[in-house]
């Protein structure tokens, strides 16, 4: 099994405050928008770009929460692997705020489809962005696309994309691993 290094941690960081100044550009003092992290993965991403928002831009209303949407996946019950849920940690309103879903990589659009049904539960927003560090453009299986994305990857047949935060891995990268 082999790997490429996509992105090294000064990559991941240059990335991740260009995705910082995107948002400021599009929500100004984020008053009416809150961030969502998908868990478990996207709740790294989502951590790292409220941290970076509050310290380095200043932004004093960033709302923060993470979302599990393990029972509102289509493959939940399928396989012999048994799923375990994870957290969800949102305490504020989504009743007419605008949501950035955060997630480290979109592959077939399958977990963002999970998370629109999974968010319902805590109000219908007003608008649902989506945020992702890595967009694997060519493996989606539903019209999903990212409104703001670190990096396009075109990985094919069984290359998967593997994202790693200092938080629990002990280092920021971005790995093509071939299985």
């Amino acid at each position: 099994m082999g790997q490429k290094v996509l992105l090294n941690a000064k990559e991941v960081n240059i990335i991740l405050h260009r995705l910082a100044c995107q948002l400021i550009e599009n929500h100004n003092d984020f008053s009416n928008t809150v961030l969502i992290g998908l868990q478990p993965r996207g709740k790294y991403l989502a951590s790292r770009l409220a941290t970076m928002l509050k310290n380095d831009y200043k932004i004093k209303n960033i709302e923060l929460g993470h979302l599990d949407i393990t029972f509102f996946r289509d493959d939940f019950r399928r396989g012999e692997k048994i799923l375990e849920a994870n957290t969800t940690e949102i305490n504020f309103l989504v009743e007419d705020k605008n949501i950035v879903f955060i997630d480290d990589v979109l592959y077939t659009g399958r977990s963002i489809r999970a998370a629109l049904t999974a968010i319902q539960s805590f109000g219908r927003p007003n608008e649902i962005e989506l945020l992702t560090l890595i967009d694997r453009r060519f493996s989606r299986h539903l019209p999903i696309q990212p409104n703001y994305s670190g990096r396009q990857v075109d990985a094919i047949n069984d290359e998967k994309v593997k994202v790693n935060w200092v938080e629990n891995e002990g280092e920021d990268s971005v790995y093509l691993v071939n299985s």
